[in-house]
């Protein structure tokens, strides 16, 4: 590996793609550069592998975080696995069901729904990242994706009763008033991480649920231990709670400019928006490209 060699976690949904799945066209060209230059880039997303957008998958990676640091993959070898127990899983979904949330679990490669949880995320993703002002008509400088999340995931989600015990990483639930995250935090806080937020106009009608201590930065350590990489020499961009332990724990955390305000707190610097440019601002300023 060459002396200057930077490690760098790029988020998905808010960092690479915005609400209606569209890139800056400077994304990819910013990421195949620094490449070319010599440095390493890695996906860090709460998403499953299987969940990963053709148009973002394409533009070519060394390898990825996925299901919120449950999975770590250096290049094709899954180098970690952080799941958890069946205990946990059927404690976890006994409180999900006991609280009439929909849900789908998270293993390496696929994602398994409870019966209406698919209708249900799709209708309020749709609901929530096409405002009347804001579509993807007039814009034909970005990159859009030629199929919807719909369609493009439909053979990653498998009947939630088929799930294996062993494998899961992560669930995300789905409420229909503002306080399913306090009452799950309630239930489970204890035995798991359990963060919201990562679904912004969702609120806290949504949230998400790790095992303790299972987070981005952690599936980062485990990435920079196999290459062999120092923390200094690791950067992390992001834009959700999801990302703020990844973001601390690298030697350069930069929130994009739609961040949160929590992220942008813990972060070292602030980029541009993910349609502004964000990325390719952030490694043209620290040398990448």
């Amino acid at each position: 590996m060459r002396p200057h060699t930077r490690v760098i976690f790029l988020d998905v949904d808010g960092t690479i793609i915005d609400g209606h799945e569209r890139m800056a066209p400077s994304t990819p060209e910013a990421v195949r550069r620094a490449r070319a230059a010599g440095h390493l880039v890695y996906l860090a997303t709460g998403r499953s592998r299987a969940e990963i957008l053709p148009h973002v998958a394409e533009i070519g990676f060394d390898g990825a975080i996925t299901a919120g640091g449950g999975f770590a993959e250096v290049g094709d070898r899954l180098i970690a696995s952080h799941t958890m127990s069946a205990d946990d899983l059927e404690a976890l979904t006994d409180v999900l069901e006991d609280e009439g949330l929909d849900y789908y679990l998270q293993a390496a490669d696929r994602v398994y729904a409870s019966p209406g949880m698919l209708e249900h995320y799709f209708r309020l993703m749709r609901e929530g990242a096409l405002p009347d002002d804001d579509t993807a008509e007039g814009v034909p400088e970005l990159v859009i994706p030629e199929a919807s999340t719909d369609a493009a995931l439909a053979d990653a989600y498998a009947p939630v009763a088929d799930a294996p015990d062993d494998a899961i990483a992560k669930a995300l639930f789905l409420g229909e008033d503002e306080r399913a995250y306090e009452r799950v935090a309630r239930r489970l806080g204890d035995r798991f991480t359990v963060i919201t937020g990562t679904i912004a106009h969702l609120g806290g009608a949504s949230g998400e649920v790790s095992p303790l201590g299972v987070d981005k930065g952690r599936a980062a350590f485990d990435v920079l231990a196999d290459l062999g990489v120092p923390v200094e020499r690791a950067v992390a961009i992001g834009d959700s709670v999801n990302d703020l332990q990844i973001l601390e724990r690298c030697g350069l955390g930069i929130a994009m400019g739609n961040a949160s305000a929590a992220v942008k707190a813990i972060a070292d610097e602030e980029t541009t928006g993910v349609l502004d440019d964000g990325i390719w601002n952030a490694f043209v300023r620290h040398g990448l490209i």
